[in-house]
């Protein structure tokens, strides 16, 4: 190739060698592309770590500060909140261009756990650097960048050591901005994949070491105590019999990490952190006094004596409340709501069962169902409660079993008298319903039978299944002379609880 005359044979070699080097250049090796994906795969791992260390800083800076000290502590919880938002609005934006490859790049091979075409040069290029998506993304995160930095303060702005940021090369070549540097010609499809993941490691970390220098001005201003109340919370001023009672006796703006002394009725309680819990007895029925001694050493040696207010705290019988949403007795066959709680207990550590049929429900809401079996019997509803671990019967309480009352038939919305032949002949059902009852409840006709009196004729008599007339009654109505009498009787319904009672009967005269 280097010279001398050549023949056509020789070119050709010379030509095929050229294109076989080109194509070399262009063909990334595996190794390389595997190395992107262990890349790749560790700064997902460490960004996971990240996220999972920033989800616990927020979690305790809630359950201690912001519960603790409230006051000064919103003001930075506000703030934490916004670098958050900032961060999830960017994140979004990176994991949709990630998608994007993924989907140009034929989604994951299952063979390398990478891209189907994660060698591919041009997807990258094509969506960072044509469709100018690169550029819009460097402007965002040097936006989001100024917006995490200007959440903290002035002093804290200049030592920011996060590497979340887009720039420019200083010496560029050929012009190459940092879109082209990361996403340009020849970048495979993992790689740029890679350098996005990247991206989201470094926003995890901006997002982490902001919310950490907000939240660390809570240790950097000194509570001066100055004003003490010594406070005591009872857990509950209502107590079973033989249940203990407790009560938290505290400083308001106390210091942890020292313990005063406290006692009630000359007996110490042990301190754990400024805080003593009392346990009052509970073996007798009645009202209970108590009061708290906290003394605290200042730093002349000498003691400071405060007391808590009285408290009281009653101690009852077990007892519970059992009662019926709509009556005070239960009806058979449908579904009856009650209502059940007892003093000193949560509606979710009470429970309820009933000594015959059945009984659904929990927190306070049941629902009895009873067969018409039970009619004219009691049932008994037992209810129990559940204190520190153990479990209470709470007492007893018996109900009634009744029926339904028996529902009203009609025709027409009428139970009988004057009606017009165009009525009686546009009309087919026969309808039962309970009227004046606490019960929404739905009857149904299963049959009856229609007697037809014409003026000087014999009367005619049709049986109807259901609640319609059969084709024959709806024949001898269709068109019915002055003065005829209709009879609807032998009316049959079925009840939820079983039972087929006949209804009333109902005479109608044609007008």
């Amino acid at each position: 190739m280097a010279g001398g005359k050549e023949t056509t044979r020789q070119k050709m070699i010379n030509i095929m060698y050229l294109v076989l080097l080109a194509m070399l250049a262009l063909n990334v090796s595996d190794a390389i592309l595997n190395a992107f994906k262990n890349i790749n795969d560790s700064l997902d791992a460490s960004k996971t770590n990240v996220s999972s260390g920033l989800d616990q800083t927020f979690s305790a800076f809630e359950e201690t500060e912001l519960k603790n000290k409230p006051e000064r502590a919103q003001p930075l919880w506000d703030r934490a909140q916004k670098v958050k938002a900032y961060a999830e609005d960017l994140n979004k934006e990176i994991q949709r261009l990630k998608d994007e490859f993924r989907e140009k790049g034929e989604g994951i091979d299952p063979e390398t756990g990478d891209l189907v075409l994660r060698d591919n040069l041009d997807i990258a290029q094509n969506i960072m650097i044509n469709k100018k998506e690169g550029a819009k993304l460097k402007a965002k995160i040097n936006e989001t960048r100024a917006k995490l930095i200007s959440l903290l303060d002035k002093k804290d702005r200049e030592n920011v050591s996060f590497s979340l940021e887009a720039k420019d090369p200083l010496k560029a070549v050929n012009g190459k901005k940092w879109e082209d540097v990361n996403f340009g010609e020849g970048t495979p499809l993992t790689a740029a994949n890679t350098i996005l993941t990247k991206l989201q490691a470094d926003l995890k970390n901006a997002e982490s070491e902001v919310v950490r220098k907000i939240f660390g001005k809570m240790s950097e201003t000194t509570i001066i105590m100055d004003a003490f109340t010594a406070v005591a919370v009872p857990s509950s001023s209502y107590v079973i019999q033989g249940q203990p009672y407790k009560a938290d006796i505290f400083l308001t703006a106390r210091d942890t990490k020292s313990n005063p002394e406290i006692s009630v009725g000359g007996n110490s309680l042990g301190v754990v952190k400024g805080i003593a819990t009392y346990t009052g007895g509970t073996g007798s029925v009645g009202e209970f006094t108590w009061k708290g001694t906290i003394r605290v050493k200042k730093t002349d040696g000498t003691y400071a004596t405060y007391y808590t207010e009285p408290m009281k705290y009653q101690v009852a019988k077990p007892s519970a409340t059992v009662s019926s949403t709509n009556l005070n007795v239960i009806y058979a066959g449908i579904p009856n709501p009650f209502s059940i709680s007892a003093p000193g207990f949560s509606l979710e550590s009470i429970k309820a069962n009933i000594s015959a049929g059945s009984m659904t429900g929990g927190a306070g809401r049941y629902t009895i169902n009873v067969p018409g079996s039970l009619i004219g019997n009691e049932v008994t509803i037992s209810v129990s409660g559940n204190s520190n671990g153990k479990s209470l019967s709470l007492g007893t309480n018996k109900f009634r079993v009744k029926g339904i009352p028996n529902p009203v038939a009609k025709f027409a919305g009428k139970m009988g008298g004057v009606i017009s032949g165009n009525t009686i002949a546009r009309e087919s059902q026969v309808s039962a319903a309970i009227e004046n009852f606490e019960f929404d409840v739905k009857v149904r006709v299963t049959k009856f039978s229609v007697t037809v009196v014409r003026p000087r004729q014999d009367a005619q008599v049709y049986y109807c299944s259901g609640d319609n007339f059969s084709a024959q009654a709806k024949s001898a109505l269709s068109n019915l002379p002055f003065k005829s009498v209709v009879y609807i009787d032998n009316i049959v319904a079925q009840m939820p609880d079983g039972r087929t009672p006949t209804l009333n009967s109902m005479v109608f005269t044609v007008n």
